[in-house]
């Protein structure tokens, strides 16, 4: 039985290359899980705050993601009449 997958060029390793997280959302999840899981564990209720935390977080990363998206814009959307 042939094997009909077709392999994939080797491509060499860049070093350099890689690629930066410019996510606003990532550093809101993580920060909001780790205020989460410290509240959670403070009230011993971990299973609760973490969700909480993560919730918020993503809400934080959010309004980070819609910062960043404001100063790029030139404020150009309106069509001239």
């Amino acid at each position: 039985m042939e094997d009909k997958r077709k392999e994939l060029p080797e491509q060499p390793e860049k070093r350099g290359d890689k690629k930066k997280v410019d996510s606003g959302m990532v550093l809101g999840l993580c920060i909001g899980l780790a205020v989460g899981a410290a509240i959670g564990a403070a009230t011993k209720n971990l299973g609760l705050w973490m969700p909480i935390g993560m919730c918020l977080g993503m809400v934080v990363g959010m309004s980070f993601d819609s910062e960043k998206k404001d100063k790029k814009d030139d404020g150009d959307d309106q069509p001239q009449a």
